[in-house]
């Protein structure tokens, strides 16, 4: 069982979702992984809903105006130092460093191809809490015109490697310290973006349930070598990933 108490910097530690309709997506992502939910008010009569599984906080929710989408987040030492670093490798700063509560500090980054990337100083929280597992958070994908470019950047920011793995249309995965830490495709067919993976413990009776709950597949299930995985949007139109195989903890 993956269970965190701390992330090295530069490990993917967090989602979140931003959505249109929250208890919408709170029954959707129940059914489909078997999420529980403990509510907290931020203020101004808005709730971030933390999900929970087997006794894990392993994402989050809460509703905005924007359309719907997942949030990747990274663990850095110092998110002001961070976010500094990614004007000067070319990237931009979407949301200037702020306190989030006592619980750690954030900014929100775009890459120079535009996609958009949360970084974490942990306080209070690290995070998931239960990563690499049925229900949670198993791992991170860049959708990118020019993943050379990215692979590039990202290096300069967090210090992470990059291997193409032969015959996969350039597929690189991201190492962080030694490990995968998540991979980087060509994608032109849409805007550049991160996208999370969840566990499951079967993908064919994950996509029959995403349809059966109101959500869409939009490839998959894929077989690989590592498992089966399947790109769906929930109700709403936010977009993640199903996996279900081995994964590294």
């Amino acid at each position: 069982m993956g269970e965190r108490t701390s992330y090295a910097p530069g490990t993917f530690s967090w989602a979140e979702l931003a959505t249109s309709d929250a208890a919408a997506a709170k029954a959707f992502y129940a059914g489909l992984f078997g999420w529980e939910y403990r509510d907290e008010p931020i203020g101004d009569g808005q709730v971030y809903s933390m999900a929970l599984r087997d006794g894990g906080q392993v994402a989050a929710m809460f509703a905005s105006d924007q359309p719907p989408h997942w949030n990747c987040y990274v663990t850095v030492a110092s998110v002001d130092e961070t976010a500094a670093k990614a004007g000067e490798g070319g990237g931009s700063v979407v949301a200037e460093p702020f306190d989030v509560m006592d619980v750690g500090r954030m900014a929100v980054l775009a890459d120079p191809q535009g996609a958009a990337l949360c970084i974490w100083e942990a306080r209070a929280s690290i995070g998931a809490t239960l990563v690499n597992q049925p229900g949670a958070m198993t791992w991170n994908d860049l959708l990118t015109a020019d993943a050379a470019a990215s692979a590039e950047f990202y290096g300069g920011l967090f210090g992470w490697t990059t291997e193409e793995i032969p015959e996969s249309g350039g597929y690189r995965v991201i190492r962080n310290g030694g490990r995968a830490n998540g991979g980087m495709f060509p994608f032109s067919q849409g805007p550049p973006a991160w996208v999370p993976y969840f566990g499951h413990e079967d993908v064919d009776r994950a996509v029959e349930e995403v349809a059966s709950l109101g959500g869409r597949v939009l490839n998959g299930p894929m077989r690989m070598p590592q498992g089966s995985i399947a790109a769906v949007a929930d109700p709403q139109g936010a977009v993640f990933s199903i996996w279900t195989g081995t994964y590294e903890d």
